[in-house]
């Protein structure tokens, strides 16, 4: 029942956002009582809490995956875009953003989360580019993986990007190749302009 919750939860939240979905909307879409959901959490924040974990967990998991195929690394950071646009179903709700304004605590831990994972994977994504003569190889690893991770926080604040202009899928795209014009090589620049024409 635990992972039914789970999932019905994390697929209205991503539709509707975190703020306008209540308990009473979740049981009823589950077909259960509110009662059942509060022996597995006891509030609407501790189920949040459950659902963005579980949501991280499994985007790692997918990342994990793309990472061990080998793939050249461009090629690589736009299969990990689709896998998050997947499981993010194009953030429709801007569900970041929401996270950051009413559940402010949650947001924090889980950014740090996805700092240290982005980090290891952005770092080791470089010197796969760097090797294979995609990358310029005088670049600071340190800082760009850092602003990269940055760029990535900033395109999903919808003050910034409105959802009425700019679909998550579109933003994600603008910023790789933003990211990918800034560091790559002639060659790489060539293997960037062949993964646009996929879009």
């Amino acid at each position: 029942m635990r992972d039914k919750i789970l999932e019905k939860s994390n697929e209205l939240f991503l539709n509707l956002g975190f703020k306008s979905v209540t308990m009473d909307e979740i049981a009823s879409a589950l077909g259960v009582s509110k009662k059942t959901i509060y022996k597995y959490y006891k509030n609407k924040t501790e189920l949040v809490n459950g659902v963005t974990l579980s949501m991280f967990n499994t985007i790692c998991h997918g990342i994990d995956g793309i990472c061990e195929l080998n793939l050249n690394p461009i090629d690589e950071l736009f299969s990990i875009k689709r896998l998050v646009m997947e499981n993010l179903k194009d953030e429709k709700s801007s569900p970041q953003y929401q996270l950051q304004k009413y559940y402010p605590k949650i947001y924090a831990s889980l950014k740090q989360k996805q700092f240290h994972v982005m980090q290891d994977c952005v770092i080791n994504n470089l010197k796969k580019g760097i090797e294979s003569e995609l990358y310029r190889n005088n670049i600071d690893l340190e800082f760009i993986s850092r602003i990269y991770f940055n760029g990535m926080i900033g395109i999903k604040d919808k003050d910034l990007f409105p959802l009425k202009d700019y679909s998550m899928n579109s933003l994600m795209t603008y910023y790789l190749e933003y990211h990918l014009r800034g560091i790559c090589t002639i060659k790489g620049i060539h293997q960037l302009e062949n993964q646009l024409k996929l879009k």
